[in-house]
């Protein structure tokens, strides 16, 4: 009776920490780098065939995906945190509510934003950082990036619930078809059709298309969380739960968008006070940023594959396996953060000439980005978890608050000060300065949360 019990338990309250971790965390890893390739594929592509302007002005829309992210955290990880919370309470069908919801309003405010986007798409790029040189480029691509807004909304929301719903597969499967549509069209569209960075573009988006497709059928279909008609519609109270549990990775997102803003147009100011130009560090520093959303998403990836551990145990009260589980993942991100700091300070050379080479001084100031800027980068693994799990249990405004530390509260700040004392070289050194003063501040929530999660698990015993 007790076996048949167990089984028809939830497998988050029950099976070993690491077999769980590694079940969740690696689909979400490849989810999450698959995400990351759309910008990375379309910069490598552009660079090799329309030139470093053309990876200048992907650089100039990034802020429109970063905005796009940003909603479909506040939403859809929002919902999804929520709905994992009640799962482990047993009221699935508050979590059925919650998807419906969620799926409807992703798709409406997805809509709202594309209109918006194309609306006013020059001066959103003038703000962005555009130049002369690199304002067209940045225009056509936008343009037509914008259009799958929506498509982006429900597919980064939808996969999130099926890691909840206990299908990290399918949530890598939505993603990786999407990529690999996109890494096709990619060349495609770019060399035989010689559509430039338009055809980038519609290579991204179709992709989207086809990922939010694939995520929205499962949930139709096949679901323990079911997308059913009568969930689909605006339920006020379940958005605010929702919004106030995706807040911090929102947070985390929109603090990007204000950084990418204001280091596009420092790029470009101290650029072209030296021979460099800023034309060639934006589109350098943007190569490096890429490089970063490689290793900031497979810890993304590990602390989104965590997030429905913690949240379900956090229902059920079992802060054993909370604090197992956080130990677990912290080790795993920040064993990766070390490999990928590690390449990017010995092998920088290599790693620039495949965004392109056809600028040597792009290649030389990407060099020294790589190195200098990612210096503090070892340390961003054990600092995303840590927000990952004050989210996960509840705990929204610590999370919000370690969501805004590293970009927000002390990088923008740092790109600001210290070009006026050291240059364009002071937006380098920017970066690593930041890593570590947020590395600090962060051990020191840890410490009193550990405490604290220690006295919880002998007040159950």
């Amino acid at each position: 009776m007790m076996e048949n019990t167990v089984k028809n338990e939830n497998p988050m309250g029950y099976e070993p920490i690491g077999k769980l971790l590694r079940k969740f965390a690696i689909p979400s890893i490849i989810a999450m780098l698959v995400n990351s390739i759309y910008n990375i594929v379309d910069q490598i592509f552009i660079g090799q065939g329309v030139g470093y302007l053309g990876n200048a002005a992907t650089t100039v829309a990034l802020p429109i995906s970063n905005i796009t992210l940003a909603v479909a955290m506040l939403i859809g990880v929002g919902g999804n945190a929520f709905a994992a919370i009640k799962l482990g309470e047993k009221r699935k069908d508050i979590a059925d509510r919650v998807i419906g919801t969620v799926f409807l309003m992703l798709g409406l405010v997805g809509v709202i934003m594309a209109i918006l986007t194309i609306v006013f798409l020059t001066p959103l790029l003038n703000v962005f950082g555009a130049t002369p040189n690199n304002f067209q480029y940045a225009y056509d691509y936008s343009s037509i990036i914008a259009i799958g807004m929506p498509f982006v909304l429900i597919g980064v929301g939808g996969s999130n619930f099926a890691r909840t719903d206990g299908s990290p597969k399918m949530s890598m499967f939505s993603m990786l078809i999407g990529a690999i549509i996109n890494t096709i069209l990619d060349p495609t569209f770019i060399f035989i059709f010689k559509w430039g960075v338009k055809g980038a573009a519609v290579a991204t988006i179709l992709g989207q298309i086809a990922s939010a497709i694939i995520i929205t059928r499962y949930f139709v279909k096949k679901g323990n969380m079911r997308l059913k008609k009568e969930n689909i519609r605006i339920n006020p109270e379940l958005i605010k739960y929702s919004v106030a549990l995706g807040t911090s990775s929102c947070i985390t997102q929109v603090s990007a968008v204000v950084l990418q803003i204001i280091l596009n147009n420092s790029l470009v100011k101290y650029g072209d006070m030296t021979e460099i130009g800023g034309d060639v560090a934006l589109s350098a520093m943007g190569v490096v940023l890429k490089v970063s959303m490689i290793l900031l998403a497979i810890n993304i990836g590990i602390g989104t594959g965590a997030q429905p551990i913690f949240g379900y145990n956090r229902g059920a009260r079992n802060y054993e396996r909370i604090k197992k589980t956080y130990i677990t993942a912290a080790a795993a991100s920040t064993i990766v953060s070390v490999i990928g700091w590690i390449a990017c300070i010995a092998f920088p050379g290599a790693i620039i000439s495949i965004f392109g080479n056809d600028n040597a001084m792009f290649t030389h100031f990407g060099i020294r980005c790589l190195r200098i800027y990612m210096f503090g980068i070892f340390t961003s693994g054990f600092q995303m978890i840590t927000t990952t799990y004050f989210q996960a249990t509840g705990q929204a405004m610590k999370a919000s608050i370690l969501s805004m530390l590293r970009q927000m509260i002390l990088l923008i700040p740092f790109v600001i000060i210290l070009p006026l004392f050291m240059g364009l070289d002071g937006i380098l050194y920017a970066g690593p300065s930041a890593d570590f003063l947020a590395a600090f501040i962060i051990l020191c929530f840890t410490i009193k949360e550990m405490k604290r999660l220690n006295a919880e698990i002998e007040a159950v015993k």
